[in-house]
């Protein structure tokens, strides 16, 4: 394992900032993996590290294909981890609607120019990403329909769902989508939570990485081939949103079963506590994503629900 820095800033009033990377292996540019982007991407740092230290000891036991080499950057955004802030603390802009970058111009378009100068030569990525509302997921591969997304490939991370995303326009500033237009092919992985670490979900990620490398060779490895994927697209979530503002009171979890009239959640209004909607599951299905923040707001999506198939 070798560790180093592949992007630096110097700073006025602290340290520099820096983006360290871990490289694992020498040769072809096989692989790279990258976690947190925002500050409060917790788990998404928190798998990486778990993803080093296992690699670590696969590649001291000669594990690891020779002339391959593969990459791991932890954080992008130390500083905003640093502090707990969500995006860029200076401006409150976000790293990953900044790529491919720009190297003359504002901090983070040159920080994503200089990461991304480094990830686009490897032929396979992985981003640890989180959703843009707070909340938590089924363990799921995303990929964006750009053309040059590969669903079998997909499929080899043994998850339970592999999601089609339509791109929407912002998303065409994101990691995953340019690294596709560079022709790479690139994943997002989504786990239970973001900002609090969950050990069964990481545990579950950690594994889908290493069964990926066992399927594309770059690892020898006795893996669990983990499930047989559902393709799904994004479009196709069944979306539930408030009816009303208030303290939202979820009754299930994702990964849970629902049958269609269950009750799934209930609004109550924060300065009587009276009840003032329940939602019930239209169709039986899978709970996909359930937002966890204690208030709601009017027409927000709030759970996410999977359809059973026919």
């Amino acid at each position: 394992m070798k560790r180093k820095v592949i992007f630096e800033i110097g700073a006025l009033y602290r340290d520099s900032f820096r983006v360290t990377a871990f490289t694992f292996g020498e040769g072809e540019k096989a692989l790279c993996i990258v976690g947190s982007m925002r500050g409060n991407e917790n788990q998404q740092l928190y798998c990486c590290s778990r993803l080093i230290h296992r690699l670590r000891l696969l590649e001291e036991q000669g594990r690891l294909t020779p002339g391959r080499q593969i990459m791991v950057i932890p954080c992008v955004n130390p500083y905003s981890i640093n502090i707990r802030k969500r995006f860029w603390p200076i401006d409150n802009t976000d790293i990953n609607r900044m790529y491919p970058g720009y190297a003359l111009g504002e901090t983070t378009q040159r920080i994503a120019a200089g990461v991304f100068d480094v990830v686009k030569e490897y032929a396979l990525g992985i981003q640890f990403a989180s959703f843009y509302m707070p909340g938590q997921f089924v363990p799921h591969v995303r990929i964006m329909k750009t053309g040059y997304e590969d669903v079998p490939m997909a499929c080899e991370f043994g998850l339970p769902y592999v999601v089609l995303h339509s791109p929407r326009p912002f998303d065409t500033a994101t990691l995953n989508y340019n690294w596709q237009i560079w022709e790479t092919k690139a994943f997002s992985l989504y786990t239970t939570n973001t900002s609090r670490l969950d050990e069964t979900s990481a545990k579950q990620a950690e594994e889908a990485v290493l069964n990926f490398m066992v399927h594309r060779g770059l690892l020898r490895y006795h893996s669990n081939s983990g499930y047989i994927s559902r393709v799904i697209e994004s479009d196709d979530f069944v979306n539930l949103r408030a009816p009303t503002a208030g303290f939202f009171a979820c009754q299930v979890k994702p990964g849970d079963q629902v049958e269609p009239g269950q009750l799934l959640a209930q609004i109550r209004d924060p300065y009587t506590g009276d009840v003032t909607a329940s939602l019930t599951a239209p169709c039986g299905g899978t709970v996909a994503f359930a937002a966890d923040d204690p208030m709601t707001y009017e027409s927000t999506a709030v759970i996410k629900l999977i359809r059973d198939e026919d």
